[in-house]
């Protein structure tokens, strides 16, 4: 029996995809010019080439650094070749490498576009408190040995809310023409030994979770108060805010688009945190 030949469309399809991913095996999502370095981009058109058949060009809704880990990002391709949605979905992952999935797959309309149809992001920071750092969760946790104060995080990430300029928040290479953003919800989570630092906004600045992460932490040890968020945001002053928290705590977790995409809920939390019902879904 002659296999199937794929059906060829004279005209191009899109196909919207949601991955997972672990980012510290990756020198972030933007594919590089050196084949020496690994990149998640680099991963996944690879693998989408092959089922193609032809050369594939991804766009994503968020480019994360390296170390920084997907639970899930999206992200749009176009192609002539239609091999159905099983084969972009299990052909797919059977070629790509274990630290990245494709967890959903679906056939859009030519105006969606994964980065700028998104009208949310949201992410979240994973830390680790105990007295020794876990083996298991090396690259997948920022650690600190010191008990932090929760409550207190929780009282600076509320002064986040609302469409403010982030400028002390933003990385000095940050490309951005604005750097206002509107912070939807943010909040501080404390699960067993987990303190879970939960941000959502219409977009995010380069670097600006890690860095806010990081005061966040300098408010959780006591060096400062939670109204510090304030004075920094105020400040409009990179250099006041201190160092960003490492890559390896943060995760990006869910991207929001208009119902009329028809897309699956992408919201997924990393799967090793022992969520209860007290986590929620704030909007």
């Amino acid at each position: 029996m002659s296999e199937k030949k794929p059906i060829t469309s004279a005209k191009s399809q899109r196909i919207a995809m949601a991955i997972e991913y672990d980012g510290s095996v990756f020198s972030g999502w933007q594919r590089q010019l050196s084949p020496d370095l690994a990149t998640v981009q680099g991963a996944i058109e690879k693998a989408l080439s092959q089922v193609a058949g032809e050369v594939v060009v991804t766009h994503c809704a968020g480019r994360t650094d390296a170390g920084v880990h997907a639970s899930c990002q999206v992200l749009h391709f176009d192609t002539k070749i239609d091999r159905g949605s099983k084969a972009w979905f299990m052909g797919v992952n059977s070629l790509l490498p274990k630290a990245v999935r494709v967890v959903w797959s679906r056939k859009v309309t030519e105006n969606f576009h994964a980065r700028f149809s998104a009208t949310a992001r949201r992410y979240c920071y994973v830390i680790y408190t105990a007295n020794v750092a876990s083996a298991i969760l090396d690259s997948k946790v920022t650690h600190s040995y010191q008990e932090l104060n929760s409550d207190a995080m929780d009282q600076g990430a509320q002064l986040l809310l609302g469409e403010l300029d982030f400028s002390s928040f933003r990385a000095a290479g940050c490309q951005s023409k604005t750097p206002y953003r509107f912070v939807r919800h943010a909040r501080v989570v404390k699960q067993g030994p987990f303190l879970i630092f939960d941000i959502k906004a219409n977009a995010f600045l380069q670097h600006m979770v890690r860095n806010i992460a990081g005061a966040l932490l300098e408010i959780g040890k006591g060096k400062r108060r939670p109204s510090w968020i304030s004075e920094l945001i105020l400040a409009k002053d990179r250099k006041a805010a201190g160092i960003a928290a490492p890559p390896h705590g943060l995760y990006l977790i869910a991207i929001d688009y208009p119902k009329e995409h028809g897309l699956p809920v992408s919201y997924r939390l990393p799967l090793f945190l022992n969520i209860n019902k007290g986590w929620g879904m704030p909007n």
